[in-house]
């Protein structure tokens, strides 16, 4: 079999030959966005060890190393939870666009906080002064809360997930305390912290604290929600902000696991076990527009966690080998020029996502290169996903490209490459000695770098960009928020500090303060400080007092 297969090669070798001698190829070199280059064609080989080796590596969904899916039918059995990234203006606003988007069919849905929130300042302090509910809505209090969730059915909606990271603590204090106050078991609604601080000192910014208080913080979440809320998911350890900031998939995975063992290590530090903890993560991926690579990648992490889970930690538990992805199309890949072909790329990249076998899924609108997607463009955006999930066929069978030479030797390239950075990681004394010492952002930012030197010698074509121009653009409505917004939200911010118990809440602030420099988890005590409405950037403020604030490095 095996000297047949090699003459089949021979044959092939010889063909290519001839036939390129009038056909050049394209280009000299084919590659992934990775920089992992492609042959003209995948055989058998690609396969680990022929099919009993790939039987073992890959296995089937739902069994280890769910390299093919973390159930056995996959979306045979429950679609992926479609929710879009929304919020704007005040919580009125946002409350508006949810139930909206709940109208037309979306299963969960990602609460967009604006810039002021997620740094911990309220919307009357004056640096956020022109950003409150600009790109995502503002949240200073409980009272927020309860507005922004006003008669929306939160134990029907699937998954609820919030982009608190540096503010976790505070909002989950907020979600519980919200829940109390209306006879709702916190633990029956179904909530997704994003609570992965780490990321920001290398993706985003969006920090408050050092590296090393924002992990404790972190943990603090984690060890209240492994003890008391068990059906939530205390962290999305993400590579989005990662991705989006240009890095490469391989640098998306290889960072976003680094800071997955930071936090690890840090509840294992407290007696808590592995799988006690491990089967509520999620990670949180973009969809980026390199088709193949990206379902490889998908497919990659799944295998990647299970052997850490396993081999590093000796997790016992098989839902703790089991990695949820939310997957969101990437919005730097969407151009201002020609903009309605973003709705293409946006389908390419939720595409890839569900053949990925993600869990959730949300999808870029095609008017995002200008500002926060009209009610028009978020529904085309949903739309797609509900297009691929009930018409494409893409959901009836699991895995549906497993087997495909090119994607199983893209899983395996992938995979030996992020372990082989892992290791390089772990090394240097981890992610946040790497952080602290700018050597993670200084590798993003090369790889930016390269990839917009691509761009601009037209080396990576961008149609409607860099080529495939065209004279006129088309005319799109661009949402506007209502400039009064700010000025109702500061309002109403003063009139609650005016109206509530001061002396309570400056008693309620001094025991969170007394927690955090007692080393305790200060979720009880902020738990406390919401329920009599102190504010966000309150808590925030006494616990600046406590670690101290973060001043980004340069790094060039």
């Amino acid at each position: 079999m095996k000297e047949h297969i090699s003459e089949i090669n021979k044959e092939w070798d010889q063909a290519k030959g001839e036939f390129i001698l009038g056909n050049p190829e394209r280009q000299e070199k084919f590659l992934t966005n990775s920089g992992i280059e492609l042959t003209a064609v995948y055989g058998p080989e690609a396969l680990a060890d022929g099919n009993e080796g790939f039987m073992k590596k890959e296995g089937y969904p739902g069994l280890y190393p769910y390299t093919r899916g973390i159930t056995p039918t996959m979306y045979r059995s429950n679609l992926w939870v479609m929710g879009q990234y929304s919020g704007f203006g005040s919580a009125e606003d946002a409350n508006k666009r949810y139930k909206y988007l709940l109208e037309q069919g979306q299963t969960g849905f990602s609460i967009a906080l604006d810039l002021p929130t997620q740094i911990g300042y309220d919307s009357d302090h004056p640096l956020a002064e022109g950003e409150v509910g600009r790109v995502g809505v503002a949240i200073d209090s409980l009272a927020d809360i309860e507005i922004l969730f006003k008669d929306i059915p939160l134990h029907q909606v699937r998954q609820i997930r919030t982009t608190a990271n540096a503010i976790g603590p505070v909002t989950v204090a907020m979600l519980v305390a919200f829940a109390e106050k209306n006879g709702i078991n916190p633990n029956d609604i179904k909530i997704l912290i994003q609570n992965d601080p780490l990321k920001e000192y290398i993706g985003r910014g969006a920090y408050i604290y050092p590296p090393k208080a924002a992990v404790k913080l972190a943990g603090d979440v984690i060890e209240y929600c492994a003890k008391n809320l068990p059906n939530w998911t205390p962290m999305a350890i993400s590579g989005y902000h990662i991705r989006e900031s240009g890095s490469t998939a391989i640098q998306e995975l290889t960072f976003t696991l680094a800071n997955a063992i930071c936090y690890i290590d840090e509840i294992l530090s407290r007696g808590i076990n592995i799988d006690d903890f491990a089967p509520k993560f999620y990670t949180f991926l973009g969809a980026h527009i390199d088709f193949i690579e990206e379902i490889a990648k998908f497919r990659a992490v799944r295998r990647i966690w299970a052997r850490l889970m396993k081999e590093r930690y000796q997790a016992g538990h098989p839902e703790s080998m089991k990695l949820s992805i939310f997957a969101y199309t990437c919005g730097g890949t969407l151009t201002a020029q020609q903009p309605l072909n973003n709705i293409v790329r946006v389908t390419i990249e939720a595409l890839g996502a569900v053949l990925g076998g993600v869990q959730t899924l949300a999808t870029s609108s095609y008017d995002e290169a200008f500002a926060i997607p009209t009610e028009e463009a978020v529904t085309v955006a949903l739309r797609t996903q509900q297009i691929i999930a009930y018409e494409s066929g893409a959901a009836n069978t699991a895995d549906p490209l497993g087997g495909s030479y090119v994607l199983e030797q893209l899983t395996k390239e992938i995979e030996k490459r992020v372990f082989e950075e892992i290791s390089k990681i772990d090394n240097m004394g981890g992610a946040v000695k790497c952080i602290q010492e700018g050597l993670i952002q200084k590798e993003i930012s090369d790889a930016a770098y390269r990839f917009q030197k691509q761009v601009e010698n037209s080396e990576k074509v961008i149609v409607g960009l860099n080529r495939f121009r065209s004279r006129e653009e088309a005319r799109i409505p661009v949402f506007k928020t209502d400039p009064a917004s700010e000025a109702r939200q500061i309002k109403r911010l003063r009139e609650l500090k005016e109206k509530r118990d001061n002396s309570l809440v400056k008693s309620r602030l001094f025991r969170v303060k007394e927690a955090a420099g007692h080393n305790e988890n200060v979720i009880p005590a902020i738990i406390e400080a919401v329920r009599d409405y102190a504010t966000l950037g309150e808590i925030s403020d006494v616990l600046r007092e406590v670690y101290g604030e973060y001043k980004a490095m340069t790094v060039y």
